[in-house]
């Protein structure tokens, strides 16, 4: 592949990344609805269900988010009830997250998510587990070689 034929759509690694993500996206959002969550939202509780409290600076290196996008996004879920913000009182700058006993509840109701999205895999198509599995291994390796590059 040289010239012109490197700017074809089909040649791009970033638009099958960029479709995958949406259409992802996309099957997650009627499981979310019920939940009163968006996908934002719903990563920063997996964050905080699997790790505990967490400053909003370790929240941000997990998720790839600066602050400015994930401040607003940690009131919304204060303002549901699902998290609380709490500052150090040895530095105000530092702010830790903790979920609630809302946002508990809400881990219960959020468990079968996982499965719903794999069976949406399985029904959409000839994708099996194995597949699904090294794809999340290469994806993972992709993602931290890029963020050590931006």
């Amino acid at each position: 592949m040289k010239g012109a034929d490197m700017l074809n759509l089909e040649n791009q690694l970033c638009f099958p990344l960029y479709a995958a993500s949406r259409l992802t996206s996309q099957l997650y959002a009627p499981l979310l609805k019920e939940l009163d969550i968006t996908y934002p939202q719903y990563l920063v509780l997996l964050v905080l269900w699997q790790k505990g409290n967490q400053t909003v600076s370790e929240i941000s290196k997990q998720l790839y988010l600066d602050s400015g996008t994930l401040t607003p996004l940690l009131k919304r879920i204060e303002e549901k009830g699902l998290v609380h913000r709490t500052r150090s009182k040895a530095d105000e700058r530092i702010v830790s997250i903790g979920v609630t006993a809302e946002g508990t509840q809400l881990k219960e109701k959020a468990l079968c998510i996982p499965m719903q999205l794999i069976t949406s895999f399985k029904e959409g198509g000839n994708l099996t587990m194995e597949e699904v599995v090294a794809f999340k291994k290469t994806l993972d390796k992709m993602v931290g070689t890029l963020a050590r590059a931006v």
